[in-house]
């Protein structure tokens, strides 16, 4: 990871933007691909991967339990392996290695750890652990349904039916799918409890099982079942990570210029796609069309009401948006994002506040008045959502300070240089 100066000085925007950015490969398509790739029939490529900091714990953590993942290039090449050694897993900050990887070691013969982050033992991962303790996996996690724990696997899992509240975390529900058809009985999953969020990243992960032939059945609602069976080697081509255009298709909007977005596909399972209907609801022009996509900023930033509940991911640009907008705005449906990399609602109401939003924190979201923002000090949280908000305030707004802007490294390596080279800094 590049060193940059710490805090950051946010580049300012001195007129309307006209720029075309490339966009690097999808996090959560490459990891899921990574998972598949590692528990098929035989070797795979993953093509136009993410290279970042989760990717590449994601493909360490598979290398050690005995799968062989050349990562060095832009292609990368997936063995599958034994999983009958004792590994370790560095899980960082990474939710999808702390939620995939376990129902992937309950296969091992061997001994797997997992730690990461000191903010990762605060992330949610006990419904995984107790589910798989219902499928026939030994976990030892001292009670604690948190990091660190250890998956003692018997070289094999039993599967069936498992219940389990996955409100907090849609991933709970992808990271038991995507290894069930390699458990005895399959995986059939129930969830009860409040709504799930972030429905469009399961509905991303059933597709991708079916592409490797897999039969999930997902007709009934809040019931997933995976049916036992091998799962198909397939060379994988990785989609533009669209949540990751989130801050540069903002710029469209801060500053009333022109974002364009290459080889945006036309269907698509990831949430980031969402961007298109919010943007034009805050004033953009967005037009999708054979060489990509589009986003004109109008004169007037316009605020939002808006119910983020399946695409959460976005809530920090997008309440970076309704900060700067010229009428209020209410961000609704997403209690759940206290779970991620920080508490993404106190920490958006505290660092937009700082440097002057009208910004309060309410049971299930946010809700925002116009205000004239200043300069000032925007704390991170080693949250990489965070810094996007930061640099998009920053866009418009003289004297803001990024800190560690370095933590965008977990899905988009080089970002800051990129960021302002893209606004002529």
């Amino acid at each position: 990871m590049s060193t940059y100066e710490d805090p950051w000085p946010a580049p300012r925007a001195r007129g309307p933007v006209e720029v075309t950015t490339e966009l690097p490969g999808s996090k959560s398509l490459t990891n899921r691909a990574l998972v598949l790739a590692a528990l098929a029939d035989g070797p795979s490529v993953v093509r136009r991967a993410l290279k970042s900091r989760d990717t590449v714990l994601m493909a360490q953590g598979l290398d050690a339990m005995g799968a062989d993942v050349d990562y060095s290039g832009d292609d990368w090449s997936v063995a599958p392996g034994r999983f009958d050694s004792d590994a370790t897993i560095d899980c960082g900050l990474a939710g999808t290695v702390l939620r995939f990887l376990p129902p992937v070691a309950a296969l091992s013969s061997g001994a797997v750890s997992f730690d990461g982050d000191p903010h990762m033992r605060k992330r949610p991962v006990g419904e995984v652990l107790t589910a798989l303790r219902g499928v026939g996996a030994t976990v030892d996690d001292e009670g604690r349904g948190a990091l660190p724990f250890v998956i003692r696997g018997h070289g094999s899992v039993t599967g069936g039916q498992v219940v389990i509240d996955a409100s907090a975390s849609s991933q709970f529900v992808s990271a038991l799918l995507l290894a069930g058809s390699r458990y005895d009985h399959g995986i059939d999953v129930l969830h009860d409890g409040k709504p799930v969020p972030s429905l469009p990243h399961i509905d991303m992960t059933v597709a991708m099982l079916r592409r490797h032939g897999v039969d999930v059945d997902d007709a009934e609602p809040n019931r997933w079942q995976v049916a036992p069976g091998p799962i198909k080697a397939l060379d994988t081509e990785i989609e533009p990570d669209l949540s990751n255009a989130a801050p540069f298709l903002a710029l469209a909007a801060t500053t009333g210029g022109t974002v364009r977005v290459p080889a945006w596909p036309h269907e698509t399972t990831q949430p980031g796609d969402a961007l298109r209907d919010l943007l034009t609801r805050m004033g953009c022009e967005v037009t999708l069309d054979d060489d990509g996509l589009t986003a004109r900023g109008r004169e007037r930033l316009e605020g939002i009401d808006a119910d983020l509940h399946d695409v959460g991911e976005l809530t920090p640009v997008i309440a970076a948006l309704c900060a700067l907008a010229e009428s209020p705005s209410v961000l609704r449906g997403i209690a759940h994002i206290r779970g991620h990399e920080t508490d993404r609602l106190a920490a958006l109401t505290r660092e937009l506040g700082g440097l002057g939003a009208h910004v309060t924190e309410t049971e299930d979201g946010l809700t925002f008045r116009p205000a004239t923002l200043h300069g000032g000090l925007f704390h991170t949280y080693a949250d990489h959502r965070m810094a996007h908000a930061g640099v998009v305030v920053g866009s418009v707004v003289d004297g803001v300070l990024v800190e560690n802007v370095g933590t965008t490294w977990k899905t988009y390596p080089g970002f800051p240089t990129y960021w302002s080279h893209l606004l002529g800094r």
